[in-house]
C-alpha cells in the first residue's frame, strides 16, 4: 500500500463538462454515463464538482426554477479537495476518511488529469473494504447524533393520544401528540 501511488489505479479520463452546463443535462449525462458526479472543467482547470447528491439539493432548494436554468458552476462547492498524483494510497484513505469524500480530483502543476474514488480503490484492493466502511459508519454516526439531539428536544408528556386515542406517554411529531406506538408508524 504504501508503494501505490494515485495515478498507478487513478480513473484517467474522468466525465468532464463545461461549468456553464444546466443541471438537468448534467442529470442525464450521470445517468447515461452511469456515474455519480461531473468534474466542471475550464483549459484543463478543475473549476467545480457537482455530485448527485448537488442536484438532488438544487431540485429541493431551488424548486421555483427550472433545472434547465440553473448552471452547475453555481451550485458547485466553492472549495474542493483534490489530490497529487504522487500520494500514496495510505495518504489517500486518511485523507478520504478525514474530510468525508467519497471522491478526490487529481491535479497535477494545477491542470485536472483524473480522479481517485473509493471504488477504484476497492476494486484495486477489496480487502480495504472494512477501512471504507468505517468512513460511512462515522458518517452515518453523525446523522444519527443530529436526530438524538432533535430527539432530545421533543416534548414527552401523559395523556390521549391524538392518533388511536389510547391514554400513555406522549411524544410530540410534527405538531400533534402521539402515543410510542403511533410514533414508531411515522
Amino acid at each position: 500500500m504504501n508503494k501505490i501511488i494515485v495515478a498507478d489505479i487513478m480513473t484517467r479520463d474522468p466525465i468532464k463538462i463545461p461549468p456553464e452546463t444546466d443541471l438537468l443535462n448534467c442529470a442525464k449525462i450521470m445517468v447515461k454515463k452511469r456515474t455519480g458526479s461531473l468534474l466542471l472543467v475550464k483549459n484543463k482547470r478543475l473549476v467545480g464538482i457537482i455530485s448527485r447528491k448537488d442536484i438532488l439539493w438544487a431540485l429541493i432548494k431551488k424548486s421555483k426554477k427550472d433545472l434547465s436554468k440553473i448552471r452547475a458552476i453555481d451550485i458547485s462547492p466553492k472549495k474542493i479537495a483534490t489530490i497529487k498524483p504522487t500520494k500514496t494510497l495510505d495518504y489517500v484513505l486518511k485523507k478520504i476518511k478525514k474530510i468525508k469524500l467519497a471522491r478526490l480530483p487529481v491535479i497535477n502543476k494545477g491542470k485536472l488529469v483524473g480522479i481517485i474514488t473509493t471504488k477504484d480503490i476497492l476494486q484495486y484492493n477489496p480487502t480495504l473494504y472494512q477501512e471504507l466502511s468505517e468512513y460511512h459508519q462515522i458518517r452515518e454516526w453523525q446523522e444519527k447524533e443530529k436526530r438524538l439531539k432533535k430527539a432530545q428536544e421533543r416534548k414527552i408528556t401523559e395523556g390521549i393520544c391524538n392518533e388511536c386515542g389510547n391514554e400513555g406517554i406522549l411524544i410530540e411529531v410534527d405538531g400533534e401528540l402521539i402515543c410510542e406506538d403511533c410514533a414508531e408508524d411515522f
